[in-house]
């Protein structure tokens, strides 16, 4: 073999290797039930790459990154925690917006969502489920949201809180009167069987400042091929089809 050939035989070599391992990412709860789809379309692409996902609140994720967590790469609800990351260079990619999230009122009973999120008020409303403002940034703008629509003084006796967005919606289901979730969750096969204005109903927009949600590569994932390919993946043409497809607005 050649000095030629041998060098293309230990490129191709070394390129299918590096594209031939396992990548972990953390990535946010309201991203759970679109985060299946996404994978099928990047092995499609990549049938040797292994995506390990690990769901969770973007502050809690953000807490596991800066203890050491081995995540190479973090898709959070939010600016705020990629722009800490990266600040402290935990991050090694500027953070970018990879798709703008959505709030909705949810109930596993039929409610009359024509009175927006007021409906929050009704005696018959006992128990709402939200996301713990201070580590989920959809909690976060779900206060903001009751803030300014003026009820939140008057439903906050009423909170029960969960950990993370896609247990809201588990607490909405099994728990609580209403929930206030991610409008992403919404559009999962399991919850096809809710009807938008009998058992949902969108929260104004205008009410809460838009969810910017932030993709960075960390620094367990620097130089590693297969994590850059997930990430260019996820701000790509395709991945922008599916998060439509799950009631996000893309950049």
């Amino acid at each position: 073999m050649n000095q030629v050939k041998l060098k293309l035989f230990f490129i191709i070599l070394f390129s299918t290797y590096s594209m031939a391992g396992t990548i972990q990412i953390a990535v946010a709860a309201n991203v759970s039930y679109a985060i299946d789809d996404l994978k099928k379309e990047f092995s499609k692409l990549y049938p040797d790459t292994k995506v390990k996902v690990t769901l969770g609140s973007s502050g809690k994720l953000t807490a596991q990154i800066k203890n050491g967590a081995p995540y190479q790469l973090f898709m959070s609800a939010n600016m705020k925690y990629p722009n800490a990351l990266y600040k402290d260079k935990t991050a090694v990619t500027k953070p970018i917006i990879y798709a703008q999230g959505a709030i909705a009122l949810f109930s596993n009973k039929a409610q009359d969502f024509t009175k927006g999120i007021k409906l929050l008020k009704d005696k018959k409303i006992e128990k709402i489920a939200i996301a713990n403002p201070k580590t989920a940034p959809y909690g976060k703008a779900a206060v903001e949201a009751m803030k300014n629509a003026g009820v939140y003084n008057d439903v906050k006796k009423k909170f029960v809180y969960a950990e993370s967005i896609s247990q809201t919606v588990s607490y909405t289901v099994t728990a609580t009167d209403m929930g206030i979730i991610a409008k992403s969750s919404l559009f999962s096969p399991k919850m096809a069987e809710f009807k938008k204005g009998v058992n949902w109903g969108e929260v104004d927009p205008k009410l809460y400042a838009p969810i910017d949600q932030g993709i960075v590569i960390l620094k367990e994932g620097e130089k590693n091929s297969e994590v850059e390919a997930f990430y260019n993946f996820i701000l790509s043409e395709k991945s922008k089809k599916t998060f439509e497809d799950f009631g996000y607005t893309v950049p």
